[in-house]
């Protein structure tokens, strides 16, 4: 450790104190997680519903790609309804009708004002009781189960072909016949209202639900409860003392080390390519031609919430439907995304390792790509067949169909092959990097930091394959969340800041001690709040106080260290005009600079906008989030990953010249494609649905009659032009990679 053994020190005490607290944490998610009663029975008796009536219900869900068409506890897709919401506000509906009509024999909706506030009582009495026994049942009231009844044919006539529902389908963007028959329809509105009853129950021993009140509902009182708004004060509260603390902490502890003296030449291009590295090229193709699928397909996708079920007057949908095209949209994003970074360290290994590849390297880089395609061509084979019947909802479905969770829609057999395929990638890394450390006469901390972000990103998709089928949404949603929080938003962001340290300290740009001192403040500052604020995400699917504690004031940590991304967005810039050989490396760090500033708005900006928990209650589930995950997910880490196969290209062909016109084109409607597209569509969407949240409850932001207003539709549309600028943006930097690639110029 030598002279970094303090932040050495502190990076392990993080580590170990916030993994604690996410482990600890875990258990009680185990614990609290709402209950799949043994039976839900009538005031006789008899079974009106079954556990396993409940999880067969789960299963159709995740063959209609769950998560992918409409929500469930405010995850998943945006234009088609949160269906706990939904169902929620349909049953306590139905159940005020048919009291009123009991008792009045009118309609609700003609009823005095005391009369109503009366049956109102009476309802959120018996919703709110939390009637589970101890043999696991739960008595429904006749008056309760007539509601079910009512509402139930809804969803079965929508998830089928019913003439009647044509116009719905296409406002929710969802094909004729979503599910295949009428059996799996009815076991889908089973599942449907068991997620409505957890979001309506109070939890033993509380005035609030299982979900925390979530969703909205004034009909139940479903309203923010005192800790949500305590904790919600106390993370702007942290965010503030924390950027406090950092600015204090960077104008007084940091020290500035002399700038290094610039190489005359490119110390990296003096080493000689081993065959691994010139083995990358396809990567680097395979990277931007998965990302220009990705584009087109979030051009489809987008088209759809406009159409519902054609592509500009074509009928894709019967084939190629939203949920499909959603599903490409998102796995895509993952795939050629983690592509790019795998392709960073398979370029960096070698020159770590002396400019030596170990025994049979290369075959090891060919056979990975192998695999990447078989797992990329099954999974969205496996989607396909699902979506279009060919794999009957159940068990087969899971495993090689779709899993029906955003961004593991994969089934799981591909999810284990791409597990595989990481490993792989991990042993490549080791067996390079570890030979380093046997040189005694040089510094190892920038190697070791760079070593475990490796081991991170290698072993961190695994909680993904730690729920099962019909393990419960709480469960499940803790740990989809370790992925597409920690591994995605944790280690691929400490990877990508060791990575750049030990190529800019590889260039000559920085010191070894800025480079190691850089990656490992970076990690404990990323760690900090990534770790415990992985919670935030889990407000209100199921959880109890403590995680909603630890999650809004973690998360809140989250964006602290963002606020310093101006001067980093400045130093990566001004690296190219560091030197005269610098200017061949201009547009990886264009890339770079992009990362800094959709980093700030994108995970810092929008990020905070929607975690606090008094924030997310109202807009959990809403075009607010997809805000955030389009400036996030590819502001950040899409521009990485573009940013570090061009990089690669660049020194497996460096006489190639890029066409600076095109790629200024390209980066720019990049940029400005993405921006326009946030700022004239997705955020004045999810501003008015929030609105709309707030005023009446998130079924009506949600709802047909919300979303098929004039005003949102042209919404949707102005989003077309954004879509353009953005598709023709990746045409550009993917054509001119593509060209780099298949040049015949290289360097040996």
């Amino acid at each position: 450790m030598g002279q970094y053994k303090k932040l050495w020190l502190s990076l392990i005490g993080i580590l170990v104190i916030t993994f604690s607290i996410l482990g600890y944490l875990g258990v009680e998610v185990y614990r609290q997680a709402p209950p799949v009663p043994q039976s839900y029975v009538n005031s006789s008796g008899q079974t009106v519903l079954s556990r396993e009536d409940i999880y067969a219900g789960q299963s159709a869900w995740q063959a209609t790609g769950g998560m992918e068409l409409g929500s469930v506890f405010g995850h998943g897709a945006y234009q088609a309804p949160d269906w706990t919401a939904d169902w929620l506000h349909r049953e306590l509906s139905a159940w005020l009708d048919i009291a009123a009509n009991k008792q009045y024999n009118k309609k609700f909706a003609e009823l005095g004002h005391t009369e109503q506030a009366a049956l109102q009582a009476a309802m959120n009495d018996e919703y709110r009781r939390n009637s589970q026994e101890k043999d696991g049942k739960v008595t429904l009231s006749d008056t309760r189960i007539a509601a079910i009844q009512a509402v139930a044919p809804y969803y079965i006539k929508l998830y089928g072909d019913d003439p009647s529902m044509v116009e719905t389908r296409k406002a929710f963007a969802m094909k004729d016949g979503t599910l295949a028959t009428e059996a799996d329809r009815k076991k889908l509105t089973n599942f449907f209202f068991w997620t409505a009853w957890a979001a309506s129950t109070n939890r033993p021993g509380s005035e609030a639900t299982y979900t925390n009140n979530w969703p909205h509902e004034p009909l139940i009182h479903n309203v923010p409860t005192t800790e949500n708004i305590m904790w919600s004060v106390a993370s702007v509260i942290f965010l503030l003392a924390g950027v406090g603390l950092l600015v204090w902490g960077y104008s007084f502890l940091r020290k500035h080390d002399p700038d290094p003296q610039i190489p005359a030449e490119d110390p990296v291009s003096k080493v000689v390519l081993t065959t691994s590295q010139k083995a990358l090229g396809k990567y680097v193709f395979l990277t931007v031609a998965l990302f220009v699928a990705q584009v087109l397909l979030g051009g489809v996708t987008a088209h759809y919430t406009v159409e519902g079920q054609d592509f500009y007057g074509l009928p894709l949908s019967q084939w190629f439907p939203y949920a499909l095209m959603r599903t490409w949209h998102i796995q895509s994003a993952i795939f050629w995304i983690a592509t790019g970074f795998l392709t960073a360290g398979l370029f960096l290994a070698p020159i770590i390792n002396g400019g030596k590849d170990p025994k049979f390297q290369a075959a090891g880089v060919n056979f990975l790509y192998i695999a990447l395609f078989i797992v990329v061509l099954g999974s969205y084979g496996g989607n396909f067949l699902t979506l279009s019947h060919v794999i009957e909802p159940g068990s087969t479905a899971f495993w090689f169909g779709h899993q029906g969770y955003e961004y593991l829609d994969l089934g799981r057999f591909w999810q284990l092959l791409l597990m595989v395929g990481l490993l792989l990638w991990l042993f490549l890394m080791l067996r390079c990097t570890t030979t380093a450390f046997k040189d005694k006469n040089s510094d190892k901390n920038l190697l070791a930091i760079f070593v475990a972000s490796m081991v991170g990103v290698g072993v961190f998709y695994a909680p993904g394959l730690f729920y099962g089928q019909h393990s419960s949404v709480a469960v499940m949603e803790y740990w989809r969340w370790w992925v597409v929080h920690l591994w995605v938003e944790g280690f691929f962001e400490v990877f990508a800041t060791a990575a750049l340290a030990f190529i800019f300290f590889s260039l000559g740009l920085v010191s070894r001690r800025s480079a190691t001192i850089t990656s490992l403040v970076s990690a404990s500052l990323f760690m900090l709040g990534g770790v415990p604020g992985t919670f935030h995400h889990l407000y209100f699917t199921g959880t109890t106080t403590p995680i909603m504690a630890i999650g809004a004031s973690f998360s809140a940590l989250e964006v602290v260290p963002l606020i310093l991304l101006g001067h980093e967005a400045h130093e990566h810039w001004s690296y190219q005009h560091a030197s005269p050989w610098m200017k061949r490396l201009r547009w990886p760090l264009m890339c770079f600079v992009a990362v800094a500033f959709w980093n700030m708005i994108g995970a810092g900006v929008f990020g905070f906008m929607i975690n606090p928990p008094i924030s997310l209650f109202y807009i959990q589930g809403l075009n607010t989030t997809a805000v955030h995950a389009h400036t996030a997910l590819f502001g950040v880490y899409g521009f990485l990953a573009l940013g570090f196969v061009l990089l690669v290209a660049r020194y497996l062909k460096p006489d190639y010249q890029f066409d600076d016109k095109i790629m200024t084109w390209g980066f720019w409607c990049l940029n400005g494609g993405l921006a326009l597209m946030v700022l004239s569509s997705l955020l004045p969407q999810g501003v008015l649905q929030a609105y709309a949240s707030i005023t009446h409850g998130l079924w009506y932001a949600r709802s047909e009659a919300f979303l098929q207003q004039d005003h949102m539709i042209a919404l949707r549309w102005m989003r077309t032009l954004a879509d353009f600028i953005f598709i023709g943006g990746a045409c550009c930097i993917a054509w001119q990679a593509t060209k780099l690639v298949f040049s015949k110029s290289s360097r040996s």
